[in-house]
């Protein structure tokens, strides 16, 4: 059992490394922070749509403070991205090239198990 998990391993780091050059510690990185990213912008969309629907005052100021931090938080988990060649917000082509090879890469384990 053990040299098979190995043999996975083995494998999969020959995929990431060898094929579609992206080291695998980075496709955890990028998988988390990508997660991140859709979450606090799913944050900003549902607390922009909560302040339209409030009509306490109390409540809609509570709501844009909390908006505030979402947007802030999004910002500094794509910034984070860029910097670090995870998300190519400024050149679309290259993005899609980034996006195709991480696609490659689950296609390519989703056939190993």
């Amino acid at each position: 059992m053990a040299k098979q998990d190995e043999q996975k391993k083995t494998e999969t780091q020959a995929i990431n490394k060898e094929n579609l050059a992206i080291p695998g510690s980075m496709l955890d990185d990028l998988a988390i922070a990508t997660d991140f990213l859709v979450t606090a912008k799913a944050a900003v969309r549902n607390l922009a749509v909560a302040i339209t629907e409030t009509a306490t005052p109390q409540v809609k100021k509570i709501l844009r403070r909390e908006l505030d931090i979402a947007i802030d938080t999004h910002d500094k988990i794509a910034q984070y991205m860029i910097k670090n060649e995870m998300y190519h917000a400024y050149d679309v082509d290259e993005q899609v090239q980034h996006d195709l090879k991480k696609a490659d890469i689950a296609l390519e384990l989703a056939k190993k198990k």
